[in-house]
């Protein structure tokens, strides 16, 4: 290598060691941390943020929880709400919606438990409730817009109803003012539409949200794994669902001041929380982008959601307005249903928790749902259910049934092989594997009926759980909520006694037995009968305990999905037995009974 090509070498080298030295002791200067899911930018750059829930009051947002805003907001103005299915109150500090009730729910199924309690103001344990406010763009600042802390005054209305909106003013006293129209359906649906108009000197930019706010997890938290509860959010036809749980390991999001997740929204979609029944939701305009914010304040334990519209530019001598709805109310699958197809909030069915088997928990629902506006009551709309899935599977389970008679006519011959083999297992299988091939049957085909009643039990205890329209449903006599266990209990007799059944959450309630349970043991001990018996000791003495175990384990379920259980297990009895007389064999259950009591009898004496 000659001198010159060295020299050409050494000198990149050392340019590279200057470059590289220069970068570490004088790096650039880092760009701000711009959110790449904002929904619109201002001309500097910079996109206009909703306020924390719990920002300062000095800025105009909401309150710091502090004890003497707390007495402000709870001595501040308020409006009536007054709908047949809605009552509470916006208070004129902020203009939250942040006292509602729902009127067609109690607590209980006491007459005289109070009304459902859903919004609380900030202050009361558990607060909960929706605000609206504008974020400054460019020349704005937080006290030139209306947050969680201004003074509305009230400029028309003075109650709200189905027939007649409020609408809140306020003037910043620079030529803008803000307008808030509230209007309310007949059902849960609130419309919010937010106006600014421009008497100032220039043009202003501001951006229109909606925020949810939650201060702590929810009292009445199930945490039950069948259960969703927390955050429910569609984006773009995309649901997302978050525990509370999640929401505290979100990442900290330096923009938002909170451990945040920030979702650009481009056409459709909502964002709020859900409870076991009910929900409360943002829902800007179909077709307009915004910002979705799930969102959870550690230091003063507020989760939050938001939906942030686009920035609006206001010329001076114009007025602009946006206009988005707020979903608070029940779970409710035909209301929700109804706002899905005929209000055009996309995917507002997936907010009901339908789990993993949604393919059939949605049919299954829709169907039972239709069945009871026909009955008008739903313990006997579940059985009519169970009655239309077990016609929809037979043509799958005759063939079981069929093979299992066929299994009860090879039985004498299975007890010969078994006593004619002994202890030489091996050939006691080869001698069945034979027989079952000899009779063309196959033993596992009894185990179809089983496999398909898995998915669609687990199915229906989902919607038995989840939906609301079982909660405090009524079936007959002592059933008065098919959401809840049975009632009854065997320690006093099913009310004979005048002693109490135990707490629920007791250890004796294992024990305490209702009817419904009961005849659930029962029903399973009586379709064992028709199946073929196990050769093996171990596996007899399994299936022998199998209903009384089930008994026990179902005792504390759902009374209707108790109720679904016995009446498939009463028509599967029938099918079975009905199908084995068309196929020669004759079962005689009755007669088995008694031979398992006498059995049991020589073998207690002895």
């Amino acid at each position: 290598m000659d001198d010159q090509n060295k020299n050409l070498i050494l000198a990149t080298v050392l340019s590279f060691v200057v470059i590289l030295v220069w970068f570490v002791m004088f790096p650039p200067p880092e760009p701000a941390p711009q959110d790449p899911n904002a929904a619109v930018t201002e001309t500097d750059g910079t996109v206009p943020l909703a306020p924390s829930a719990t920002a300062p009051a000095a800025t105009g947002t909401a309150d710091t929880g502090s004890a003497a805003t707390e007495t402000v907001a709870a001595d501040a103005p308020r409006i009536d709400i007054d709908t047949d299915r809605l009552s509470g109150s916006i208070s004129l500090l902020g203009g939250r919606i942040d006292d509602l009730k729902l009127n067609d729910y109690r607590e209980t199924i006491d007459e005289d438990s109070p009304i459902v309690s859903f919004f609380s103001p900030s202050g009361e344990p558990s607060a909960y409730y929706a605000l609206y406010g504008w974020a400054p763009g460019a020349g704005l600042t937080h006290d030139l817009v209306p947050g969680a802390n201004t003074q509305w005054s009230l400029g028309a209305g003075d109650t709200l109803t189905v027939a007649t909106p409020v609408t809140l003013e306020w003037n910043n006293g620079a030529g803008l003012t803000f307008r808030r129209t509230i209007s309310i359906d007949e059902n849960y649906m609130f419309s919010v539409e937010q106006s600014v108009e421009n008497n100032g000197a220039g043009n202003v930019s501001l951006a229109p949200y909606g925020i949810l706010a939650r201060h702590g997890e929810p009292q009445d938290l199930k945490n039950f794994f069948i259960l969703h509860e927390g955050l429910v959010a569609m984006a773009d036809g995309e649901l997302t669902e978050a525990d509370y749980d999640d929401m505290t390991d979100y990442p900290f999001n330096q923009r938002e001041g909170a451990r945040a997740e920030v979702t650009q929204v481009n056409e459709t979609g909502w964002i709020g929380f859900t409870d076991h029944y009910w929900m409360a939701t943002l829902i800007p305009e179909t077709g307009s982008p915004f910002k979705s914010v799930a969102k959870f304040d550690e230091r003063r334990d507020i989760y939050q959601t938001e939906a942030v519209m686009p920035t609006l530019t206001v010329a001076q001598g114009t007025t602009a307005a946006t206009t988005s709805r707020l979903f608070a109310g029940a779970k409710e699958w035909a209301t929700i249903r109804e706002y899905q197809n005929e209000g055009d909030v996309q995917g507002f069915l997936d907010s009901i928790d339908w789990g993993w088997f949604f393919f059939l928990t949605k049919p299954m629902f829709a169907l039972l749902h239709y069945l009871n506006g026909i009955i008008g009551n739903m313990g006997w709309a579940i059985i009519g259910l169970t009655i239309a899935i077990k016609i929809i599977v037979f043509p799958l389970a005759y063939k079981s049934y069929a093979s299992m008679a066929k299994m009860k006519e090879l039985q004498p011959q299975m007890e010969a092989l078994k006593e004619a083999a002994g202890d030489d297992k091996q050939k006691m299988q080869k001698g069945m594997m034979e027989l079952y091939k000899k009779e063309k049957v196959n033993p596992a085909s009894g185990c179809l009926p089983i496999l398909i009643q898995i998915p669609i039990f687990f199915s229906l205890y989902k919607v038995i759980f989840v939906t609301l329209e079982l909660r405090h449903a009524p079936w007959l006599g002592w059933i008065t909520d098919l959401s809840a266990p049975d009632p009854s209990s065997i320690l006093n007799l099913f009310g004979l006694l005048p002693f109490a059944t135990p707490d629920p959450n007791s250890i004796i309630a294992i024990i305490s037995l209702g009817i419904l349970p009961i005849l659930l043991g029962i029903s399973m001990w009586l379709q064992q009968k028709l199946n073929p018996a196990p050769t093996d000791p171990t596996q007899q003495m399994i299936f022998a305990w199998m209903p009384w175990v089930f008994m026990f384990m179902l005792g504390s379920f759902a009374s209707g999905l108790v109720l679904y259980w016995i009446t498939n297990n009463v028509i599967t009895f029938t099918q079975q037995y009905l199908i084995m007389r068309t196929h020669g064999y004759k079962p005689d259950v009755f007669g088995n009974i008694r031979s398992s009591f006498k059995r049991k009898s020589k073998t207690d004496a002895k």
